[in-house]
């Protein structure tokens, strides 16, 4: 059996520990409130605060999206949701003691750039009026190649944005025209030499592999057409179908995706061209020129990853606003509620509208720091303290299989993740995934690792 066919199943991204089937003991208000408050006054003033704003709105479907988005043409929507967003903000400002200091800040959805540049204007002048931005700041925001114009670019740029992400996916007609996401390499060549001119310091394109007709020549003619724009990061994901819960992505059928070893072939195309253009690893599913800020993070062994993806600065409290949006405080997890009306509704009532969340017990955290060094260091290492001692045995017994077929490499008190492992970070984490051995989900559906 190929490690390939052994490995692949369904298993979380570990973009949080707990994942978020397994929250429970959601915080009500005033736990939120004194949660954030604490948080806030204990890291504020050395490392400052992450922001991110969900911008739901896209003007049309693409089908392969799991995103939660609202479709539609209507662009009337967009004054009542940045009113409602900058009010959500005050709930928070009203709980701190001081100015908040950000540390980052990015934009992303749905299409940020559905909202007009005006409008966008308003929002992070709303954002920052009453706010100090901390030097070296990093801020950014998801564009459409399609709808992002020279004003969205100029505007933001000018609001103190240098980096900005634009989703590729894949430039071969058959392909979106599946996905329907029409998007010709013309408009993407545009719209990234208006941001390079405009002084744009960092652009990230996002790829997918595993979408519907891909083969491994017209992945490698979109990524040696996208590697000559000379990005400085690469986001290369794999496409996870889930037409249970998104149902657009019932416009094509399992027939029409690579799978299994087809697929996998699909990322060993574009690793191959990333590494020999000069992009390097950094961390699941990233990679990125030396010369940018990701690398050097990375390098340095201060790369961070939350909600927002990975990043190269690291901060404990991470505001979100919006719709679906999730916050952190380090000492547990809050999500909006997901549809617009009813969260306009909540923010309107003075509410902080949570939908569900999590207290993190001292279990909990402790495994969150493991899973954190494996997503971002490709190692970790523990001591013997009785928390960790009571898990250890059923952790390392888990882990003496990826040991056996080379993907770790297991010392006392610590493990480091071998290159052939690095393909497999999602299920070395699983390792450590205590709520989920103890309750192996039913009903339940992670994305498979290939």
């Amino acid at each position: 059996m190929s490690l390939l066919t052994k490995y692949n199943v369904p298993v979380p991204r570990y973009t949080s520990y707990p994942t978020v089937p397994y929250w429970q003991d959601a915080p009500d208000q005033e736990q939120w409130k004194k949660m954030v408050a604490g948080s806030f006054s204990a890291t504020n003033q050395h490392e400052g605060i992450s922001l991110y704003i969900h911008l739901p709105y896209c003007d049309s479907l693409c089908t392969y999206c799991a995103c939660n988005t609202r479709i539609t043409i209507n662009h009337n929507v967009e004054d009542p949701y940045i009113d409602t967003l900058l009010n959500e903000w005050e709930l928070y400002l009203n709980l701190f003691t001081s100015k908040p200091r950000i540390k980052e800040l990015h934009l992303g959805g749905g299409t940020p750039t559905f909202f007009s540049a005006a409008n966008l204007q308003k929002l992070i002048d709303g954002i920052l009026k009453k706010s100090i931005v901390c030097e070296h700041a990093d801020f950014s925001f998801e564009g459409h190649p399609n709808n992002t114009t020279t004003d969205h670019l100029q505007i933001l740029f000018n609001l103190g944005f240098t980096r900005v992400s634009f989703g590729v996916q894949d430039l071969d007609t058959i392909v979106q025209e599946a996905i329907n996401r029409i998007q010709p390499l013309e408009n993407l060549v545009h719209v990234v030499s208006e941001a390079r001119r405009i002084g744009y310091s960092s652009i990230n394109f996002d790829l997918v592999y595993g979408l519907p007709f891909q083969t491994s020549a017209t992945i490698a003619e979109t990524i040696e057409s996208v590697i000559q724009l000379k990005p400085e990061r690469i986001a290369f994901y794999s496409y996870a179908h889930v037409p249970w819960i998104k149902p657009g992505q019932r416009k094509f059928t399992e027939e029409d995706l690579p799978s299994g070893d087809e697929k996998r072939s699909l990322y060993e195309v574009g690793l191959e061209l990333f590494k020999r253009s000069g992009y390097e690893d950094v961390g699941m599913d990233h990679f990125a020129l030396a010369t940018d800020s990701l690398y050097e993070a990375y390098a340095a062994k201060k790369i961070h990853r939350n909600f927002m993806g990975y990043t190269a600065h690291y901060t404990e409290l991470m505001i979100s606003l919006g719709v679906s949006a999730i916050s952190d405080t380090w000492t547990g997890f809050s999500q909006n509620i997901k549809v617009v009306e009813p969260y306009r509704q909540a923010v309107a009532e003075g509410k902080f509208p949570i939908m569900k969340g999590h207290i993190l017990t001292q279990e909990d955290a402790l495994i969150r720091e493991q899973i954190l060094n494996i997503m971002c260091h490709y190692e970790t290492s523990w001591d013997e303290t009785p928390c960790t001692h009571s898990i250890l045995p059923d952790v390392t017994g888990r882990l003496k299989d990826l040991e056996s077929d080379g993907l770790v490499h297991l010392q006392p008190g610590k493990l480091l993740v071998t290159e052939k492992g690095k393909a497999f970070l999602r299920n070395i984490c699983l390792c450590f995934d205590v709520r989920y051995w103890a309750m192996v989900p039913e009903g339940v559906s992670f994305s498979s690792v290939a």
